[in-house]
């Protein structure tokens, strides 16, 4: 087994049990995706995924922000709460998405030697909203990693990164579990926050 299958593995194990912790709303998914991230950022720029790698170093930088918004991004400075999303966000969300992908996808197509470059940049520009959204613990981001997932699985494969595509099939089954536990736990959320409201009212 060569090296970069050891290490392709290590990030493997380090991003499911990110994702894991994720969907399972417990901030040690930031710590193991930062370990993951950055070991995966060296892995596509060997396999020319330059947009991939890019975007690594986006989820480093906001890995330290998600840890710390987590924990203090609350409106006490403490625990982030679940939160939804309007129409009008959505709007936003998608905009922003479809565009960055348009602008990634042409750079790369144009100046790099980048495979796949808009399919690349489909997956960069969606998880960079996902991303943000996640740290917000806005409940959508399991919405948008589904759909980030099912291509990535495509493409990796593609590829011939097999590991890695494993992972993404797991990220795809945690996205809609997440998604589940979140919605769960953020229906019991707001029956708790009603509830003294109705109290008050008696």
């Amino acid at each position: 087994m060569n090296s970069w299958i050891i290490l392709e593995w290590i990030a493997v194990v380090a991003g499911f049990a990110c994702v894991l912790f994720a969907a399972l709303e417990k901030i040690w998914t930031w710590p193991l995706g930062i370990i993951s991230v950055g070991i995966f950022l060296v892995i596509f720029f060997h396999a020319r995924l330059y947009a991939d790698m890019t975007l690594q170093v986006f989820f480093l930088v906001s890995g330290f922000y998600g840890w710390y918004n987590w924990k203090y991004g609350g409106k006490a400075k403490d625990d982030l709460p679940i939160t939804d999303s309007s129409l009008q966000e959505w709007v936003l969300y998608l905009a922003i998405g479809f565009l960055s992908l348009l602008g990634i996808g042409y750079f790369f197509d144009t100046y790099t030697d980048a495979d796949l470059a808009y399919w690349d940049a489909y997956t960069t520009a969606f998880s960079l909203v996902a991303q943000i959204l996640m740290a917000q613990k806005k409940l959508v981001n399991w919405l948008l990693w589904i759909a980030v997932d099912l291509v990535a699985i495509g493409i990796y494969f593609y590829k011939e990164l097999y590991p890695t595509t494993i992972l993404y099939v797991g990220y795809l089954i945690l996205a809609i579990s997440g998604y589940l536990v979140w919605r769960k736990l953020y229906r019991e959320q707001m029956s708790a926050t009603q509830q003294p409201d109705l109290q008050e009212m008696m």
